[in-house]
């Protein structure tokens, strides 16, 4: 008795242990390869096409773009430029990429293109060291009167002091002094420059950001101007329209800083215009890529998710089996169901999939009932076991041609259903169902068959279920609780559900 519990205790020890390491990877899987709990989970992947044009001087050319790179706000996948006859660098450092080329004479047109994902989560909020207080402005008598009334009319309203500066730059109407502190005629750069002005005034460092509303179908348009903020420990990103802090939804950041997008040496009338074009890719094709990223490539390379499809597909199926496996386990050891066989129903469960559930189930019905008569004319001819059971399998699949040619002329798609079950498994079921017949009455086989059919169904509907494939497919560790669950599970002595009414009496000591 103590070795028995030993046993249970030691796997009890190993399920608890495989629950950890299944959470664990599980963990793992979903930040690392961005794995999800749900099937047919994609990813949205953007390509961003920044075209630049120009036209040339005469002079050597030297074009430089500022473009993004990855961190908390989005991940880059790809990036592909196009610039025939021009050479290419990338500047790590100040992330911008060059152009330089000799003297063209035609217009000029470069493109820059950048593939994105996983910018759904970004904030608009860069962490960075302690940024140094910035200078304040030079200004004369008159223009530091009018800067001081203008950030005590701004210090009125409600917000931080960026959003406070914002907010007066957008009243109407517009602030008399503030309209007399701004020049006639201002481009929206210049509204942002007097901003930052007056930031510095309060020593906020603040600069400006350049970015792209990502707008699937958006042609051949201009990056939108923002502004950042540094708060102490991280830079804020500010609409300049509305002072609404934070980063827009798919929005991204092409280029911080007083630095211009696009600098243009040896051109002029340079424009860089962007278009935007959404696509969609599976969860499991991106997961290389994001395990790469993370620095996790070996780990996917050893997975079964890099092996081909083909064989994707057939080992998804494979994964489900131990949770059927342990339904069955269930049925009979705990519930106290007795089937025919020990696996039986598995295997008509996964027929069940393969035919639909009503035409493999009235499929299924017809061919035992007919394979029951014809053993029971065979009985009557006292044949050896071997040929017995060859016969029943040649009646079986005699059975099955025939249901499937009547099937084919009457339109039914129930009787062509047939041909998916197995063939050795029915002829045993058959022949199992007699010999019970013959032994135990008819009773019990008629029993068996329904008991049987009832763990099919049970299997079925949680084996045919979309959500459990792919959890068990994705996150194929959870195998292992299956696994060591059984194994506990064949440590269990006690009465079945099934006895509790039988044995009821012996318990209240009548």
């Amino acid at each position: 008795m103590s070795k028995f519990f030993t046993v249970r205790k030691v796997l009890t020890l190993f399920l608890v242990l495989s629950v950890i390491f299944a959470a664990f990877s599980a963990y793992y899987k979903i930040k690392y390869w961005g794995f999800d709990f749900r099937p047919n989970r994609t990813t949205k992947v953007w390509n961003i096409d920044a075209n630049i044009t120009f036209e040339p001087t005469g002079e050597p050319i030297r074009v430089s773009l500022g473009v993004p790179s990855s961190g908390d706000e989005f991940k880059i996948l790809n990036e592909d430029i196009q610039a025939r006859g021009y050479k290419v660098t990338k500047n790590t450092q100040e992330n911008r990429v060059e152009f330089s080329s000799s003297a063209k004479e035609k217009s000029q047109n470069l493109y820059y293109r950048l593939t994105i994902y996983d910018n759904e989560d970004g904030n608009g909020k860069v962490r960075e060291a302690k940024v140094a207080t910035p200078r304040k402005p030079l200004y004369d008598e008159q223009q530091r009167q009018m800067a001081e009334e203008i950030l005590t009319e701004a210090g009125k309203l409600q917000g931080s002091w960026p959003q406070k500066i914002i907010q007066i730059f957008n009243q109407e109407p517009m602030n008399p002094t503030l309209n007399a502190f701004l020049p006639v005629k201002m481009n929206q750069k210049q509204r942002a420059d007097k901003i930052i002005e007056l930031l510095a005034v309060k020593s906020i460092p603040a600069r400006l950001a350049r970015g792209v509303r990502l707008e699937e179908g958006k042609q051949a348009a201009e990056a939108d101007l923002m502004m950042e903020a540094y708060d102490g420990n991280k830079w804020m990103l500010y609409d300049l329209n509305t002072g609404k802090e934070g980063l827009p939804k798919n929005f991204i950041i092409f280029q911080r800083g007083g630095t211009s997008l696009l600098d243009v040496s040896g051109g002029e009338d340079s424009k860089v215009r962007f278009s935007v074009l959404r696509s969609v890719v599976s969860s499991f094709k991106m997961a290389a890529h994001r395990s790469e990223l993370n620095n996790y490539k070996i780990m996917f390379d050893y997975s079964i998710y890099n092996l081909p499809l083909l064989e994707q597909n057939t080992l998804k199926w494979l994964m489900v089996f131990p949770l059927g496996i342990l339904i069955v386990v269930l049925m009979r050891n705990i519930v106290g169901i007795k089937t025919m066989g020990t696996f039986t129903p598995m295997l008509i469960a996964m027929s069940l999939v393969k035919t639909g559930f009503w035409a493999g189930l009235v499929s299924f019905s017809v061919i035992i009932a007919i394979g029951l008569l014809l053993r029971a004319v065979l009985s009557k001819l006292n044949l050896l076991l071997v040929p017995r059971i060859s016969a029943v399998v040649i009646f079986v699949i005699l059975i099955m041609q025939f249901m499937t040619i009547i099937g084919y002329r009457m339109n039914w798609s129930i009787a062509s259903s047939a041909v998916f079950f197995p063939i050795i498994i029915t002829a045993w079921i058959i022949e199992r169902a007699s010999i019970t017949w013959e032994e135990e009455g008819a009773g019990n086989a008629v029993s068996e068959i329904f008991y049987s059919m009832v763990t099919a169904v049970v299997t079925y509907l949680v084996i045919s279920n979309e959500y459990i494939r792919h959890i068990t497919f994705a996150f194929d560790e959870i195998n292992l609780v299956i696994l060591f669950t059984v194994m506990l599970l064949g440590t269990y002595t006690g009465y079945r559900l099934t006895e509790l009414k039988r044995f009821t009496p012996l318990a209240k000591g009548e």
